[in-house]
């Protein structure tokens, strides 16, 4: 298998089947964002950075007045201005002059983008977000941000200018033009071209011509008397520009050579002239199709013979080969320090004499290349400048063009393979945390791959396409990593056939891009094919094959076919003990994975135990730091957290927390992972305080290492407004959710079901503070969605149609919400499986519309089925467990049934006490309602000493005045009123109503309900015991107290 592949039952999150193959589970949490914050940037900035101004540079003054007349004539609101002219007649230097003068003259910002290609605008145009802390811009989503940017633009008082450099198609700007609604911005664009369409729009075209005679005149006298040689000026020197067409370029490249070898005007006059008839083969008159000339071709191979002559090592060469295949806005130096270019410059550097063939050549060194590139740069040839990084090496188009086409077919090969190669090399792990690097050498993937063409799809070369389109990938370029995914797939199938590895390794990451799309039944349809070829080519034993199986099951279960999932999971499980042995490595991983999938229908029991195993294996074989025995225990805390051993998940979480920091650092996406799910942990555990404080931290630290817009960045703003919504900070949630669904929209489209599941998330919070028109009316349009875009048997398509009928149910439409929610049951049972938790919660809600509906009996049915499955999948004491059997004692309690609704509470009393937070809210209303059927029984003995032991118990908490408690003292009046302990019922009721004014306000139904009881007891203060007991207004409150004991 190639690198990057996952071999027989391989661990399917980020491998596919080759090498820089990838497969992305996706997760999703809901939740939202915080605002961010107005961070103070230091004006003027300048993104870019602007080119420095050449020596001896000319002002070219006539150029200047058309420009400046333009700007000073105020007929437009933005002004924007185009450079067009030939290659190298000094288009950039223009804009450049114009940018230092705008940055004199006070602008607040200048942006200079090499706009070659949209990447490269989007990239820059996101960096200058960032410079300038934009809200929520972080240079992690390059075309969120820079949208932001030309919003900002459009808006802001401030001066500003933004240079469009190099257009080498308009379609690549089409979309990326500055505009200023306030007058303040200034827009320039260099380009070869003369199209129409880049004079449209309001544009002013101003054509750049070549240097006048004089101007090149004063260019070569100025620039060799900054050198001190003067002396080489002579009577030829207008001779020599006129020769060189008067081209700014070719006067910089003659005027370096000249410099450099000491030559006279007549000398490199005659050096040139006899040069350019040898050249006309290399760049003909036909091929000029700017009116270039063969001047510069010329100049540029004179230059390169005196490198030639002054290069010691023999690498000039090769290394100006090299980087004319790169992308000429640069790259790394770093690149020249790698194994591959070392080899490749070691192998092909000019042998030390033509009289020593065979001579021994030692290695080439860094130090080595260093030296060669600054010799490169003195001769102009390229720019070597380490400030510029992680562009530091750059070669002008024309020149690397010109470089190009001296290369033959036998040489291309090689520096094609060493050059993808070296790329690789350098390529981030983790490249989510450096994005302008991955930015760059994305950009260096696809100019090797332009000039190279199918010389990349050399076996030691193609890796680099793969790492490229899986980059784009974990970058969130969703839109053009499918598209990328797309080409190179059908590049592969026309190269190496349809059957070869790897082409099916493309397959598999396009299916990922797919995925990550929202495109999920294209994906499944990919990995289904995968599958059956894998089947066919390789047989049903191979790694491929078993890994090909595993990436489908990942998405069966994404597309919540986890029945599906399971089985295949199992017979990969199974074929990897066979084949490889129970303590192989990618054993261990395809039993982690059945786990997982175990987990999500609800076999909590089996996914725990099944995890137990793989955490126990990894560490003895793999170790405790391994980071597949970290997955393994974040994937058991998980099941903890499920299963209701909250203080197992946390502690295990907490040792996965400590060991990502430890090994792989505070800002690795692992260790943002970890925290996230240590945080869900504590809310699980109502340690809301310690959750918020978490989350918050890791929004805070997604949104500066992946970004704002990151898949990651949002969940956790997702998580974060659950958080604020346990804590009662409703507001603070709401305005998450709903930046949550603005992001999405804008980024994913309206259609995405990730864009469906937040709007659903959104309109649940807005039935919480009572928006519940609105929130109904939402809810009935993402279930439209879903049943368009994804049908109506998908998972999504359950969860929006019984969020509806709980959105039904709040507004009073009883029986279209148990109507509806019948409809989800019968549907979860029939896709997922009587005991999936998506449809064990449906049809504990079902129960509970029943028995507001009055249908009480239906409602006992169906709840004595939910605890049931519940203590048969989870256990008597796990916290679902423990809410369905006291929710079938109240159901009984309603029905009349308080002898029936007696003995679920015992059990709930003692479970509770049981457990480690014995002292909770939950173990005390338990017990306050436990009383009230006793008393209710005519157990009248038991509840007055239950209650008794309630509000002792109670008192001794630091929130003694509780409404709980309060509820618990009123209970244990009417137990005093109903046992003739009269004065001790009135004082104590005298006490409940004091409380509840106190806490709840005089006109509250609990302090009124308060009142009436008070009042009733002291009109009947003389009535016989047995008349106080038969009271209908003491069995109203005995009823009232149970339903608000049990709804807390």
């Amino acid at each position: 298998m190639g690198s990057g592949s996952v071999g027989a039952g391989g661990n399917i999150e980020g491998s596919a089947l080759g090498e820089g193959s990838s497969v992305t589970n996706i997760h999703e949490q809901h939740i939202h964002l915080a605002p961010a914050r107005d961070v103070d940037v230091s004006w003027p900035v300048e993104v870019g950075p602007v080119p420095t101004l050449a020596s001896a540079f000319q002002p070219r003054r006539a150029l200047r007045q058309k420009v400046d007349h333009v700007r000073t004539s105020g007929t437009s609101v933005v002004l924007t201005q185009v450079f067009s002219g030939g290659g190298g007649v000094g288009k950039t230097q223009l804009a450049a002059a114009c940018a230092i003068d705008a940055l004199k003259e006070g602008a607040d910002l200048v942006v200079w983008v090499v706009a070659a290609e949209a990447q490269q605008v989007i990239t820059q145009y996101a960096q200058t977000a960032t410079r300038i802390r934009l809200p929520g811009a972080t240079g992690q989503d390059p075309e969120a941000d820079a949208h932001a940017l030309l919003e900002w633009l459009a808006t802001t008082p401030r001066r500003w200018l933004v240079v469009l450099d190099d257009i080498t198609d308009p379609a690549a700007v089409n979309g990326w033009w500055p505009v200023s609604r306030t007058g303040t911005g200034w827009v320039l664009a260099t380009t070869r071209l003369k199209e129409a369409r880049l004079s449209g729009g309001g544009r002013t075209r101003v054509d750049v011509d070549v240097y006048t005679p004089q101007e090149a005149d004063t260019y070569l006298r100025e620039r060799l008397a900054g050198e001190d040689m003067a002396h080489l000026l002579d009577e030829r020197t207008a001779s020599l520009t006129e020769a060189l067409g008067h081209l700014p370029l070719a006067l910089s490249h003659a005027a370096a050579y000249m410099i450099n070898e000491e030559l006279t005007c007549t000398a490199y006059l005659n050096l040139f002239t006899h040069r350019q008839t040898r050249l006309d083969q290399a760049l003909p008159e036909t091929a000029d199709s700017e009116g270039y000339g063969r001047q510069i071709a010329a100049t540029l191979l004179l230059s390169l013979d005196a490198v030639r002559t002054a290069d010691l090592h023999g690498l000039a060469v090769p290394a100006l080969r090299l980087a004319a295949l790169l992308d000429p806005a640069g790259h790394p130096h770093v690149l020249w320090s790698t194994a591959a270019l070392l080899n490749y410059l070691t192998t092909h550097r000019t042998p030390p004499t033509p009289d020593e063939p065979g001579t021994q050549i030692p290695q080439v060194s860094p130090e080595q290349t260093h030296t060669v590139l600054r010799l490169l740069h003195r001769y102009a040839l390229l720019t070597c400048d380490t400030r510029t990084e992680p562009r530091a090496v750059r070669i002008h188009a024309l020149t690397a063009r010109a470089v190009r086409e001296t290369i033959t077919a036998d040489q291309q090969g090689p520096a094609a393979v060493a050059a993808a190669g070296a790329l690789r090399q350098i390529w981030p792990e983790v490249d989510q945390l450096h994005p302008d690097l991955a930015a760059t050498l994305r950009a260096n993937t696809d100019a090797l791959a332009d000039h190279t063409l199918d010389d990349l799809w050399h076996p030691d070369a193609r890796g680099v396409l793969y790492q490229a389109g899986g980059s784009l990938v974990r970058a969130r370029l969703d839109a053009s990593a499918a598209t990328y995914w797309q080409i190179l797939t059908t590049d592969s199938e026309r190269l190496l056939g349809s059957e070869d590895p790897a082409t099916l390794t493309a397959h598999a990451n396009l299916a990922v891009a797919y995925q990550q799309a929202g495109r999920t039944a294209e994906a499944i349809e990919i990995k289904e094919r995968m599958v059956t070829d894998c089947e066919r080519l390789l047989g049903s034993d191979h790694p491929h094959t078993l890994t090909a199986h595993s990436n489908l099951a990942a998405s069966y279960q994404q597309a919540g076919r986890t029945a599906e999932a399971i089985e295949i999971e199992e017979r990969v499980a199974t074929d990897c003990e066979r084949l490889l042995g129970s303590d192989h490595p990618h054993t261990l991983t395809a039993h982690s994975n059945l786990a997982a999938s175990y987990w999500q229908a609800g076999r909590t029991g089996e996914a725990i135990e099944l995890l137990e195993q793989v955490v126990a294996d990894s560490e003895r074989l793999l170790g405790s730091d391994h980071p597949d025995t970290l997955t393994a225990r974040g994937k058991l805390a998980t099941s903890y957290w499920q299963a209701g051993r909250t203080d197992e998940a946390i502690e295990l979480l907490q040792q996965v927390v400590a060991d990502s920091e430890r090994l792989l650092g505070n800002d690795h996406p692992d260790t943002l992972t970890a925290r996230g799910k240590l945080a869900t942990s504590y809310q699980q555990a109502e340690r809301t305080d310690e959750a918020t404080e978490l989350l918050q931290q890791v929004v805070a630290d997604s949104e500066r290492l992946l970004g704002s817009d990151h898949l990651s960045t949002l969940t956790a703003r997702s998580n974060l407004a659950v958080a604020y919504q346990q804590a009662g900070r409703t507001d603070e949630a709401t305005e998450l959710l709903q930046r949550v669904v603005t992001d999405r929209e804008r980024l994913l489209g309206s259609d995405h079901p990730d864009t469906l599941t937040a709007r659903s998330n959104l309109a649940v919070t807005d039935r919480q503070t009572g928006r519940t028109g609105e929130a109904t009316e939402v809810e009935e349009r993402v279930v439209a969605d879903c049943e368009r875009l994804l049908g109506s048997n998908h998972p999504h398509t359950l969860t929006a149609r019984s969020n509806l009928a709980v959105a039904y149910q709040q507004t009073g439409r009883t029986n279209e919400a148990i109507e509806l929610m019948e409809q989800v049951v019968a549907d979860s049972e029939r896709l997922l499986g009587s005991d999936h938790p998506d449809t064990l919660t449906p049809r504990a809600v079902l129960a509970t519309y029943c028995w507001q509906a009055g249908r009480t009996d239906q409602a006992i049915e169906v709840q004595k089925r939910v605890l049931g499955d519940r203590e048969r999948l989870l256990g008597s004491t796990h916290p679902h467990t423990l809410t369905a059997r006291s929710y079938l004692a109240a159901y009984y309690w309603e029905a009349g049934r308080a002898d029936e609704a007696i003995e679920p509470l015992e059990q709930v009393v003692a479970d509770r006490e049981r457990l480690p937070d014995s002292h909770s809210p939950h173990t005390f209303s338990t017990r306050i309602n436990l009383a009230a059927a006793y008393w209710q029984a005519g157990r009248t003995d038991e509840a007055t000493e239950l209650v008794k032991r309630v509000v002792t118990d109670s008192e001794r908490l630091p929130d003694s005045d509780s409404p709980d408690t309060i509820a618990a003292r009123s209970l244990l009046a009417a137990s005093y009123w109903q046992a003739g302990r009269t004065d001790e019922a009135i004082e104590l009721v005298e006490r409940v109503v004091t409380d509840s004014e106190r806490l709840l306000g005089s006109d509250h139904p609990e302090t009124l309900s308060a009142r009436a009881s008070l009042a009733t007891f002291c009109q009947q203060r003389e009535v016989r015991e047995r008349e106080v007991r038969e009271r209908p207004t003491d069995d109203v409150n005995r009823r009232r107290l149970f339903r608000r004991s049990r709804g807390k």
